[in-house]
């Protein structure tokens, strides 16, 4: 049995993206907690400040300067959601969207005790959508990011619970937690806490599970389903919530019985079969029978690819500089270096002339048998150069930095 280190400390390495999240080691994350309990990790036992992902600066620009739009923000006050007209306008000449948020209103706001919810941060501020991106290849679930902004003494939502595991980073300010039992355990996206309002706002009524204040850089781990709360305390506060959408078990049955396709499944139930009558359950028996036959038969790398190609769609990649690498791909040289760009989310299959397929989020992409040695050596994750590829690379580089497969570095583009 291997013993359990810091986070961080093995062998000297850069801390993961769940090190910078939880105080304790990969291993005993996943075997004992992920999903299953709360976890309170202290900033003394992280190993990076909030500082560099996020901060109250970095509030005040997004919400002044960068033109945001809804639902990338939204206000919520006394646990109602604040109309967007009250917070939205036009961008102003040469700019005829609608709906930009306007900074003046969201000060009134603010002033009169509403949270602000940067929602989609992981899009709008590069060092969290990088954590985040990272957090979602190392747990293999989807990952977003709300930044919520709440004023002094002040509580932005009620009683609730969430759908999708979260990990809150305290960022700014000083703020009180209080985390109850879940009212339903591992609640699926169409069970949302409004259809159990009675049991959520009862179970908040009863002892805590946690009542803790988070300082910043502290982080909490929550279970999808954990009934919780939170208030400011003194100062305004700012806190990050990275969403961990799981792909669940039921996911999984889905899609084996959609790779089944027409293998099973499609047969209609006996004429005049009534569900209320004494036969009922002798004829779900059969089907039941007949399915589970069909899903010890089921293509499980098809039902993997699958699984595979649909988290790929909910996770974006690393971004690129579209203006630079179509300049880079128009004069790909052989002093070209690129490298794959992080978190593509692809993979390959073989294809019947001999080459293969590397299979995007979006899109397929068919490779020659004779560029397949450079393509394997392009997907390998490291920075190549052109020159030390095999055969003329030249033009597979150039067509993958157009695709957004491959991204240059140097002086060639963008690192």
């Amino acid at each position: 049995m291997t013993a359990d280190v810091p986070a961080g400390a093995v062998g000297g390495a850069s801390p993961t993206a769940l090190d910078r999240l939880c105080s304790l080691p990969a291993r005993r994350f996943a075997d004992q907690v992920w999903s299953r309990q709360a976890w309170l990790s202290r900033a003394a036992d992280l190993p990076d400040p909030v500082g560099g992902v996020f901060s109250l600066h970095a509030v005040d620009e997004l919400l002044s300067r960068r033109g945001l739009r809804t639902p990338f923000v939204r206000v919520a006050k006394d646990g109602r959601v604040v109309p967007p007209a009250r917070f939205t306008g036009s961008g102003g000449a040469g700019a005829t969207v609608a709906d930009q948020v306007r900074d003046d209103a969201l000060l009134a706001l603010l002033a009169d005790g509403s949270t602000v919810v940067l929602q989609g941060l992981h899009r709008t501020w590069p060092p969290v959508g990088s954590l985040a991106a990272d957090l979602a290849a190392e747990l293999g679930h989807s990952v977003q990011v709300n930044a919520y902004v709440t004023p002094p003494q002040s509580q932005g939502f009620a009683a609730h619970y969430d759908t999708h595991d979260v990990f809150v980073l305290q960022v700014h300010g000083r703020k009180r937690w209080v985390v109850h039992a879940p009212v339903l355990p591992d609640a699926l996206p169409d069970e949302p806490w409004e259809q159990r309002r009675s049991l959520v706002q009862a179970r908040a009524e009863e002892s805590p599970l946690i009542d803790v204040v988070l300082e910043p850089g502290d982080c909490l781990y929550l279970p999808r389903g954990f009934v919780h709360a939170a208030s400011a305390l003194g100062g305004t506060t700012v806190h990050l919530t990275f969403g961990v959408h799981p792909t669940t078990e039921r996911d999984v049955a889905r899609t084996l019985l959609d790779v089944l396709g027409s293998q099973a499944g499609r047969a209609s139930l006996p004429a005049g079969w009534d569900p209320a009558g004494p036969g009922a359950t002798g004829v779900l028996a059969a089907v039941r029978d007949r399915l589970v036959h069909s899903l010890q038969q089921v293509d499980l790398v098809a039902a993997a690819h699958a699984l595979h190609d649909a988290r790929s769609a909910r996770q974006r990649p690393e971004p690129v500089a579209p203006v630079a690498q179509a300049s880079t791909a128009a004069a790909v040289r052989p002093t070209t270096v690129v490298r794959l760009r992080r978190h593509l989310g692809h993979r390959v299959e073989p294809d019947t002339a001999g080459g293969e397929v590397l299979v995007l989020a979006d899109r397929r992409l068919a490779v020659a048998p004779d560029e397949l040695a450079a393509l394997r050596r392009l997907l390998g994750g490291g920075p190549c150069r052109v020159s030390d590829l095999r055969g003329d690379a030249a033009e597979l580089v150039a067509r993958l930095l157009r695709e957004g497969v491959l991204v240059p570095v140097g002086t060639d583009g963008p690192a």
